[in-house]
């Protein structure tokens, strides 16, 4: 079984959205935590279509690599790829809150990257029973807005994808909502 795990690329993308990658590949690059076998991952993932090539393109896209922990008794020529893919750099440690250049896509202001954060989960994550969520989030009109959604927005994720895409849906998201502060549990 490999085991997959994200890459700093790959960390930067979720962080910034900094590539087009497509959101079924999003959810699978999300999913990818350096613990779960590549078997399980394609299991959660089999009913929005994807496969083992989809785990390749992210693998060939530099976006994840084997992990440290992983065993070589998978298929060997995914262990060949997946050598090739570049190494995970250290991770700063999440105790500092990140400035404004580590977490806002160029360009934009908070407000704007909430909003496009809110609008592009919702539609990807929620479909269509997300709806009324996202009349809310065009409703909107401060920071404070955006908080008052976070748990309705978090539950709503929860249900729909589960727990792991949600933790790291929240991660992402705290991130926007409180930049440069300390986010409430």
């Amino acid at each position: 079984m490999i085991i997959f795990d994200k890459t700093e690329r790959g960390r930067t993308e979720i962080a910034t959205r900094g590539q087009s990658v497509a959101p079924r590949l999003r959810t699978l690059l999300l999913l990818v935590d350096g613990k779960t076998g590549s078997d399980e991952l394609l299991r959660k993932v089999a009913g929005l279509g994807l496969g083992q090539e989809h785990l390749d393109e992210l693998l060939q896209a530099g976006l994840i690599q084997a992990s440290a922990d992983s065993g070589n008794t998978g298929n060997p020529g995914n262990s060949a790829a997946a050598v090739e893919a570049p190494p995970v750099k250290s991770v700063p440690p999440p105790a500092a809150p990140l400035s404004a250049e580590q977490v806002l896509p160029p360009g934009q202001t908070q407000f704007e990257a909430i909003y496009h954060f809110y609008n592009d989960t919702i539609k990807s994550m929620i479909g269509l029973r997300g709806y009324g969520l996202q009349l809310k989030v065009e409703r909107a009109s401060s920071i404070q807005d955006f908080r008052e959604l976070r748990q309705q927005y978090l539950e709503a994720v929860l249900k729909a994808k589960g727990e792991e895409i949600a933790r790291s849906l929240r991660g992402r998201l705290d991130q926007l909502l409180y930049l440069g502060e300390r986010p409430q549990q």
